[in-house]
């Protein structure tokens, strides 16, 4: 007999505890004559005798207490299972919303933020419109103002800087080439500040970030990358100094709903340590020299 064939077993399991036929299809929806039948199969596939028939209903044979014994077993951990698995859809979900540029550093810093002995979940949101809580898309945001208007509570957090960055190899001296965001998605001034400098000769330009990072890294010209990102890429070097005008404060900003969800405060609380603790990386002046 095939142990998946979990579906006779449990049919099995109610002719045992119902003591027949007729209380089985009571308890299942399936009729007595299809269980009488599948019984019989079940049986034939063991090759042992389960039930002892009578008119008074269905009896267990010696090895049909045996088989119930184990079948009980089998229902017990399948029902264990099934628990765990509905905890884990029922455990709180905390939101956190990022641009692309700052979901990088949140995907790779995951293990300081939600491990999996928390009893929450974390789901990670990117869009690089600026921040609105308003409508609750989110409990947690990271953005580069401090909202004005809205139902949410702000923490000042580090310093975010800038600065233009190349490939390993290409020659920033000789070759004037730089990488742009489109003016259709520039919506924060370091994704302006290229296309803004009336001398820079910009020679291939993108809509997302991520893709203008790649295209730096492969050697397409200069681009203006967050020092968070460029310093932690080896294959990123710095083709000139930090861009002091294009630096500014990261903000995080819990709904104010939300705040007082024990998962929103521990997910928020994480974050500013791990942002704090990263500093340095954030401002630029974690150690990487231009060319």
């Amino acid at each position: 007999m095939k142990v998946e064939n979990w579906d006779d077993l449990r049919l099995f399991l109610h002719v045992a505890e119902q003591g027949g036929l007729a209380g089985a299809a009571e308890k299942t929806g399936i009729s007595a004559p299809t269980i009488g039948r599948r019984m019989l199969a079940l049986e034939r596939a063991t090759g042992r005798a389960l039930f002892v028939r009578a008119r008074t209903g269905y009896e267990l044979a010696l090895d049909g207490h045996v088989l119930l014994d184990r079948v009980r077993a089998m229902y017990e951990a399948a029902q264990d299972i099934a628990d765990w698995h509905e905890t884990a859809h029922s455990m709180p979900i905390v939101r956190l919303l990022s641009d692309t540029t700052l979901s990088c550093f949140t995907a790779v810093s995951l293990r300081h933020l939600w491990t999996p002995n928390d009893a929450f979940r974390v789901c990670f949101k990117t869009c690089e419109a600026v921040l609105d809580l308003t409508h609750r898309d989110a409990d947690i945001g990271l953005t580069a103002e401090r909202p004005e208007t809205g139902n949410v509570a702000a923490r000042r957090s580090v310093t975010v800087a800038y600065a233009p960055y190349c490939a390993q190899g290409f020659d920033h001296r000789r070759h004037s080439n730089w990488v742009s965001l489109g003016t259709d998605v520039a919506n924060q001034p370091w994704k302006r500040w290229a296309f803004e400098q009336p001398d820079r000769f910009i020679t291939n330009w993108v809509n997302c970030p991520r893709m203008m990072f790649d295209l730096v890294k492969a050697g397409a010209g200069i681009g203006v990358v967050p020092c968070f990102i460029g310093d932690t890429d080896p294959a990123f070097v710095r083709a000139g100094r930090v861009i002091e005008e294009l630096s500014h404060d990261l903000w995080i900003v819990l709904h104010d709903d939300e705040r007082g969800r024990e998962s929103v405060r521990t997910v928020a609380d994480r974050l500013s340590a791990l942002l704090t603790a990263n500093a340095a990386l954030f401002s630029g002046s974690s150690g990487r020299d231009p060319l």
